[in-house]
């Protein structure tokens, strides 16, 4: 009998394959890092070998730590960094350019000529997104028109394009299978989340090749299955989410209304929204949560690009850290109130402002500022990111009462109490904050049989500690009134030609 599920979670800065027992209990675990590549201003890429290599050696460590074989394996779920870009030939499965990361902004121009030309209601429209460099469509642009020959072969059908999920089935299954699922669809700007297909009026806007494109799939769904060289047998692939859709489902948020923060290296904060895709009046994004039996459910999200990678700036940019977990020890006897703001937007703000051309910055500086000021100020960030965030969705007639968070950051108490407070609501951990990967196990389990329903693997959600907001509405407002100071001289400073998005 097979007893375990595998769990591939390919992130922005590392690689991870976790081994998950049949009682969703994490077995063990192997990770590896690779190089960002920041090749110009506000361009990153990821050298799609780094990727697949991290991956398949992960895979093939926590196998061999275990001993486990693919006949011990029920089934692999695969959750990855969204909206990330790959094009590759399809014969021999080489990528044509490095991938194009989520972070990466060099599209800003292209996206302000679509604006400007009128194509922003419709666009919206048909996604539930915003015309930003964030989303795939203006990267595989960008690929077409910049690497020698690729317009002349993706209109001869022989490029494919592929968000990460779909660069590593191909991978996987040794070219077999070109898919996706509906929540990475979702991100591309050319995947109409109404009609649940690619749009024919989108492909024209950004003159993409509908042949280029993955076939979409339910997020728990027959992908494939491994290549029998790779892991010494076939191993069949039954699950994809984005990873914050991933971690939405890991969190169990399966009723409407239900919300979840993840902070990896970015922040996101989705609120399920049933089978109604709401559009925002405030700069959200309306995205698929998930996609079961055929079936869409919705989301409410909203976006920041900077959280643990703003703590990573700190650890290995400025080095006032050896490793981000000290930050808690040092910031303990900070005041909350010390008047230092961090904005970290080092590669534009996120929602709901959505300014490519805004930059970092650090408000406030005195001769009493020191490393624990500014490390402070670099946590109370992501608390008021999300608080923007909740600004937001408040404007919509959203507010969840409790918010579920996840991810590394959520381990660190202060950071989590803070943002009780700037929220003014209830923040609970579970005792596994990894959910991304998680949630694609869920799927793997769905879709094979072991779980039954979505209610089964509500039942086994499980809370570590909540924390309650201990601060005042009037010195909350007062901190968050600041803040929304700092964002708009930022934003001024920044400005490009006098306007931001």
């Amino acid at each position: 009998m097979s007893k375990y599920i595998l769990s591939i979670d390919q992130g922005t800065t590392s690689s991870r394959a976790i081994l998950y027992t049949k009682d969703a209990e994490v077995f063990d675990t192997a990770q590896q890092t690779f190089p960002q590549h920041f090749v110009k201003n506000g361009w990153v890429e990821h050298d799609p070998v780094d990727i697949w290599q991290t991956v398949l050696s992960s895979v093939k460590n926590v196998l061999s730590q275990q001993q486990v074989t693919a006949a011990d394996i029920i089934a692999i779920g695969i959750a990855n960094q969204r909206e990330t870009t790959l094009v590759w030939n399809k014969k021999t499965g080489q990528p044509i350019y490095n991938a194009i990361v989520w972070q990466d902004r060099r599209t800003s121009d292209y996206c302000d000529n679509l604006r400007h030309a009128g194509h922003t209601q419709m666009v919206n429209d048909k996604t539930g997104l915003v015309l930003d460099p964030y989303f795939s469509a203006t990267k595989i642009r960008w690929i077409l028109d910049n690497v020698k020959g690729a317009k002349e072969q993706a209109h001869a059908g022989e490029l494919a394009f592929g968000t990460i999920d779909t660069y590593l089935l191909w991978q996987l299954t040794n070219g077999k299978a070109h898919k996706t699922d509906a929540t990475n669809a979702s991100r591309t700007l050319l995947f109409n989340i109404h009609q649940q297909c690619w749009d024919e009026e989108l492909l024209a806007l950004f003159n993409i090749p509908a042949s280029m494109l993955p076939e979409v799939m339910d997020s728990a769904a027959d992908f494939g299955v491994t290549a029998s060289e790779l892991f010494g047998g076939e191993i069949p692939i039954c699950g994809i989410a984005g990873d914050q859709q991933a971690a939405l489902i890991g969190q169990a948020c399966f009723e409407e209304g239900m919300a979840k923060s993840t902070y990896g290296t970015g922040c996101f904060l989705m609120l399920n929204t049933g089978d109604k895709a709401l559009k925002s009046n405030n700069r959200l994004l309306t995205t698929l949560a998930y996609r079961l039996n055929g079936k869409p459910t919705y989301a409410i999200e909203g976006s920041i690009f900077m959280a643990g990678a703003t703590m990573q700036w700190i650890v290995e940019g400025l080095k006032l850290l050896e490793n981000a977990g000290e930050s808690e020890a040092l910031v303990k006897d900070v005041p909350l109130d010390h008047g230092v703001f961090l904005v970290p937007s080092f590669t534009g703000l996120g929602a709901p402002y959505w300014d490519a051309n805004a930059r970092g910055a650090i408000l406030g500086l005195t001769r009493d500022s020191g490393i624990s000021t500014i490390v402070a100020a670099a946590l109370q960030s992501v608390g008021y990111q999300t608080k923007d965030l909740q600004k937001a969705m408040e404007g919509d007639g959203l507010r969840p009462s409790i918010l579920r968070v996840d991810g590394g950051m959520a381990n660190n108490n202060w950071a989590m109490a803070f943002l009780a407070n700037i929220l003014g609501a209830s923040v609970e951990r579970p005792t596994l904050t990894e959910t991304t990967s998680l949630g694609v196990a869920y799927l793997a389990g769905l879709q094979t049989g072991l779980y039954e329903s979505t209610a089964q693997l509500a039942s086994m959600w499980k809370s570590d500690r909540r924390f309650e907001p201990t601060m005042s509405s009037e010195e909350r407002n007062d901190l968050y009134a600041k803040w929304l100071h700092c964002i708009a001289q930022v934003r001024l400073s920044n400005s490009t030609d006098g306007e931001s998005e």
